[in-house]
């Protein structure tokens, strides 16, 4: 929970409109994530195979019980995904490592893209469907093209997990959706640190979400996420992770020095 760090240490030119303060404060809702999340983690680094996971049952026989509930679920969730800034921080520093043999996790991720249609009336929705629902833009081609991407890349060095980059996570979940929250709490940070690229991310899963971030398949900003991560000038990575109420949420930041 928070953000959690361990001793390690430093990747592909970014632009320079990620490392502006002006252009990425206003961009803040472009860069935000409306990635639904849902899935276990998995030991395997680059293991993405399905696993089931509940919690537990409902209990709706007074709003004491509901309280308490949902008061155990929130200490249970936030338990057990508490590792989830150093998994990331060893996903993406074995990415970084190895960008090559990473290209073949992502050709292979592409038989978990579906198309879906609601209705006749509608256009079909390009899906990334792994235990996670997360809309695409482009779908199998941004895939293909992120990992003809990496195989163009040197090893690049690993990136150290530093506390005083992190972003602090609010307690209400109505700030977590409120873009302005995130624009003040990086103005706060920029003050005292030098925060060069920032993003959020809704899914739990580390090995989903660096996935999705490194083909970055989005409408909004596409490659920022991916830029960040393959950044051979960045040395250090802030990562804040928790539940609140229901939504998970983690705020990745990246910093030169």
């Amino acid at each position: 929970m928070g953000c959690q760090c361990i001793q390690n240490n430093d990747n592909m030119e970014i632009d320079d409109q990620m490392t502006s303060k002006e252009n990425s404060e206003k961009d803040i809702k472009d860069i935000e994530d409306e990635n639904n999340n849902n899935s276990p983690k998995n030991d395997d680094l680059f293991n993405l195979k399905n696993q089931g996971w509940q919690v537990g049952n409902t209990n709706n026989k007074n709003e004491e019980n509901d309280q308490k509930r949902n008061s155990d679920e929130y200490l249970s969730r936030n338990t057990k995904y508490a590792d989830y800034p150093i998994k990331m921080l060893e996903i993406i520093n074995k990415i970084r490592a190895d960008p090559k043999s990473y290209a073949e996790v992502i050709e292979d991720s592409i038989q978990n893209i579906i198309e879906v249609q609601n209705n006749a009336n509608d256009s079909p929705k390009i899906i990334y469907k792994k235990k996670v629902k997360v809309a695409l833009a482009k779908g199998e081609p941004a895939f293909t093209e992120a990992a003809e991407y990496l195989r163009t890349l040197k090893p690049l060095p690993p990136l150290e997990l530093k506390n005083e980059i992190c972003i602090s996570i609010p307690e209400n979940e109505e700030k977590i959706k409120d873009s302005t929250y995130l624009k003040e709490q990086i103005r706060i940070l920029r003050e005292k640190t030098n925060v060069d690229v920032f993003f959020k991310d809704l899914i739990r899963i580390p090995e989903v979400s660096a996935l999705l971030m490194v083909v970055d398949d989005s409408t909004k900003s596409p490659g920022k996420k991916r830029q960040a991560v393959l950044n051979p000038n960045y040395k250090y990575i802030g990562i804040s992770s928790k539940f609140v109420g229901k939504t998970f949420v983690a705020y990745l930041t990246f910093s030169k020095k």
